[in-house]
């Protein structure tokens, strides 16, 4: 049995088979991948470099540096600190749709672009973001005071139209408009919806439990006088006065039957007796 090879090994593992008279004649393609003979597998070892690029990542203690330089942008380090700071605006929606084309850099930049304000009133976090980073390279102004800056007005913007669009919603309302439910509203009417149904189907299920107890239980039909339980008093009593116990008349009458089967009337006043 031939053991398992790589396919560049192939006509290798059949040279030796034939040298040693495992195989007495030779496969028909064994002289064309001879002549042909398939391509080494890559190598373990990283490829050998140049000497210009040996001579330019060689490091003091002889070893060669491979790894690639670490990317580093002002606006990572403002980005992750502003999400820090404002972790809500990441629920904020936004659409992540991308357009046929690149968008283009507002004409107010620079040295012109001194107040968030100047890209409008309603700022994204990416606009409070690029206002700090053009403090800090057109106007000399050290990264956390830019960073400050450009928080503290993002927030002034926000509060103001924040006021404003509630006082709109008011003034709205005051001549009749009508503005449907907003998202936690709708959440809890999904909520509550779904409370509903589970309480209808729950109530279901009860109520087919009780009809399946219904069917198994046995229920007793009341043959006799209705009253309170005397615990046995009222029969000592009859008893003792010599009074004799009537009994249900399927009790007392005889059977239908054969001669022999038919009980005696003293013996059925015998037994009611004891």
């Amino acid at each position: 049995m031939v053991s398992r090879r790589i396919p560049s090994q192939v006509h290798r593992q059949v040279g030796r088979l034939l040298y040693a008279q495992y195989l007495l004649h030779e496969p028909a393609w064994y002289q064309a991948v001879l002549q042909h003979p398939p391509l080494p597998l890559p190598s373990r070892a990283p490829p050998s470099r140049s000497k210009y690029d040996k001579d330019q990542n060689k490091n003091p203690d002889g070893r060669h540096e491979t790894e690639p330089i670490r990317i580093h942008y002002i606006e990572d380090r403002i980005r992750k600190q502003f999400f820090k700071d404002h972790p809500f605006e990441t629920f904020r929606p936004r659409t992540l749709v991308e357009e046929g084309r690149i968008e283009e850099e507002h004409r107010v930049r620079g040295k012109q672009w001194t107040r968030l304000r100047q890209r409008g009133r309603n700022p994204q976090p990416e606009d409070c973001v690029r206002f700090a980073v053009n403090l800090y390279e057109h106007h000399n102004v050290s990264l956390s005071n830019a960073y400050a800056t450009a928080v503290a007005q993002f927030r002034a913007l926000r509060s103001e139209h924040h006021l404003m669009s509630a006082f709109a919603a008011q003034e709205a309302e005051a001549y009749g408009a009508v503005f449907g439910p907003t998202p936690i509203e709708e959440i809890f009417n999904i909520e509550t919806r779904i409370k509903e149904q589970n309480a209808r189907r729950q109530l279901l299920l009860n109520q087919n439990e009780r009809n399946a107890l219904k069917h198994w239980r046995a229920v007793a039909e009341h043959a006799g006088p209705q009253g309170e339980w005397s615990k046995g008093r009222e029969y000592v009593r009859l008893w003792r006065e010599g009074v004799r116990p009537s009994y249900e008349r399927s009790l007392t009458t005889p059977l239908e039957g054969p001669a022999d089967t038919v009980v005696p009337e003293e013996e059925i006043d015998r037994m009611g007796s004891r």
